[in-house]
């Protein structure tokens, strides 16, 4: 297993936005926001400008919907072209469902906890999702602090995942940084979203590069 880095365009320049997307050619992901100022205080993107990001991105797009409605229109988002596509366990009727349609649609179908809500209910689910997102910040605005109660969750889902031996990564968001990465890794993340780690280095690209090297580091160790 080796680390994945995904790094946030919440933290790029909204005005040049295919420039800032050309500054992390050495990511694995550029993960996208999409927030509809419902489900969190937050306005961001629509499906026409994610599409357009999609067509221009450098590397595969990771679409993270922080949406009320997220069983109407997480399926449009693999269909325009996603990589993958993560809704809010919080915000869907019907996850298994969704997610097989993300699949079925080309997209690896993922789902989102905020930092309060238990990952016990998902466990026996694993093999339905390509991914659990652990958001170890309250979604909806970047730049926030690690909120270190999120490990012991990382740790459970790490110790279900390895125990059924499922195919599922787990992916941290929230105050990834080179003071943090090593110790979600060592928990049992292996996809990492950062945003203002990145962007707000003098080379994204050696940035990307660094936080990469400092978690496949802490992965050898698990």
């Amino acid at each position: 297993m080796h680390a994945l880095i995904s790094p946030s365009i919440l933290s790029a320049d909204f005005a040049n936005l295919e420039r800032d997307l050309h500054r992390i050619g050495r990511a694995d992901y550029a993960h996208v926001d999409v927030m509809d100022n419902h489900f969190v205080p937050n306005l961001t993107l629509g499906l026409p400008v994610v599409k357009r990001i999609i067509e221009v991105a450098p590397v595969p797009v990771d679409v993270h919907l922080m949406i009320e409605d997220a069983d109407r229109w997480a399926v449009e988002y693999a269909h325009a072209g996603a990589a993958s596509v993560t809704f809010h366990a919080e915000a869907a009727q019907a996850a298994v469902r969704l997610a097989r349609e993300i699949r079925s649609a080309g997209a690896r179908a993922s789902i989102a906890l905020r930092p309060a809500s238990p990952v016990e209910p998902l466990l026996d689910l694993l093999p339905e999702f390509d991914m659990v997102l652990v958001m170890t910040v309250e979604p909806g605005f970047g730049g926030q602090a690690f909120i270190d109660g999120t490990l012991p969750k990382i740790r459970r889902l790490r110790a279900a995942v390895d125990e059924q031996g499922a195919d599922t990564w787990i992916q941290v968001d929230g105050g990834v940084s080179r003071s943090t990465v090593a110790t979600v890794a060592e928990a049992g993340a292996n996809v990492f979203v950062a945003g203002s780690a990145v962007y707000g280095a003098p080379d994204p690209d050696a940035e990307i590069d660094a936080l990469r090297a400092l978690a496949d580091e802490a992965i050898a160790r698990r």
